[in-house]
């Protein structure tokens, strides 16, 4: 069988899929790296809604797929950017979400940390972003999960200078229950947080967020980088006080940073590792028996697919990642919060289920050819 797929310059070509799924081994724990997927929601799909109405989420299929993750072997990432936390799941959705994905992961034994942010207001004073901080950090606390402080555009927009920063992330430490991670999200993710820790310069940035984790590291469990950058990433990380990890959140040099050098390595929080979450656990498994080689073989074929589904405008990524999920048998179909499923152009997707089949990532390829000559069909591609 083939299938007709679109291209960018407005041609078809004929594409052969995959016959055979790649075939993970078993879910046994990782040990050489703590590895998180961050997920995305299902929404629902027969809810009467508009790009304005609150989140409808279809809860069952949602935690069907985090359970999936577990079962890999993956920890979950809950409420984060891949969730469209900002871009289609309000704060109540988020709340919701995070008090089921924790207890999902309690009644499994899998492995959940959860994002508190402010996006329960959008500006303010600085007690007023202080106050949204504590309301969902406790939120997070209360159901039993880590907790991943997300950054702030209320901050970014609010703040005056680096030391606003360290005000409002110093008084959250103090009084987090058990160590926390911090995230530091691009403007490549967000254009609303340009500047954050108080410059655009990065290089000013990066000393002001370290001199937050400095003052109170047994409050940091880690941080997560997401800046596209592996030179800052690994230099970063080399500075990093003792027992705080770096769990890298780069979507284009994630390979390279988890396999680590002589002296040291990224842990991850991948929001890629939600579609590439069997092939990724199988490439972290070679790590774990010191196997370097048979980890960059499986998982360096992957940075292609990656870095399509988040090129520019890269916060729109979580199109890719739900098409994906859809193609997949994850879901029964393809439409996402907000109508986002509108974000990437055809010929965009094509090349993403192309990328995808390749690499073997549907468990059943039949299924993922049918399911995409129907989304063609859509659009007036015919077979």
């Amino acid at each position: 069988m083939t299938i007709e797929l679109p291209s960018p310059d407005g041609t078809l070509r004929t594409y052969e899929p995959r016959p055979e799924p790649f075939r993970a081994a078993s879910g046994a724990a990782l040990t050489s790296r703590t590895v998180f997927a961050a997920a995305h929601v299902v929404a629902d799909p027969y809810a009467d809604v508009s790009p304005d109405s609150p989140a409808a989420v279809d809860w069952d299929a949602t935690l069907a797929f985090r359970r999936q993750l577990w079962a890999h072997g993956l920890g979950v990432a809950e409420a984060m950017d891949t969730a469209q936390r900002g871009m289609g799941l309000d704060w109540a959705g988020a709340a919701e979400l995070i008090r089921r994905g924790a207890a999902e992961a309690k009644a499994v034994g899998g492995r959940v940390a959860c994002g508190a942010g402010t996006d329960q207001i959008t500006g303010g004073s600085l007690t007023d972003i202080r106050a949204a901080y504590e309301e969902q950090l406790a939120v997070v606390e209360e159901a039993g999960a880590q907790a991943i402080l997300m950054a702030s555009r209320a901050l970014a927009a609010t703040a005056t200078g680096p030391e606003d920063y360290q005000e409002i992330y110093g008084h959250l430490l103090r009084q987090s229950a058990e160590p926390v991670v911090l995230h530091w999200l691009g403007p490549m993710f967000d254009p609303a947080l340009e500047g954050y820790w108080g410059s655009a310069d990065l290089d000013a940035a990066t000393e002001v967020f370290l001199d937050v984790i400095a003052a109170q590291p047994d409050k940091v469990d880690g941080i997560k980088i997401s800046l596209l950058d592996a030179g800052r990433e690994t230099a970063l990380r080399r500075r990093l006080p003792a027992g705080v990890r770096c769990y890298t959140g780069d979507d284009f040099h994630y390979p390279e940073l988890i396999a680590g050098d002589e002296r040291g390595f990224s842990h991850a929080l991948l929001g890629v590792f939600d579609p590439l979450a069997p092939l990724a656990a199988q490439a972290v498994r070679h790590l774990d028996t010191g196997d370097v080689s048979g980890f960059r073989e499986l998982l360096d074929p992957t940075v292609e697919l990656s870095r399509h589904l988040f090129q520019a405008p890269t916060r729109f990524y979580k199109t890719g990642v739900v098409l994906l999920a859809w193609l997949a048998g994850h879901q029964s179909h393809f439409s996402m919060l907000g109508g986002l499923q509108s974000a990437r152009s055809l010929p965009h997707l094509a090349r993403a289920y192309e990328l995808a089949d390749t690499l073997g990532l549907f468990p059943n390829p039949a299924l993922a050819e049918s399911r995409m000559k129907t989304l063609l069909s859509l659009y007036g591609v015919q077979q």
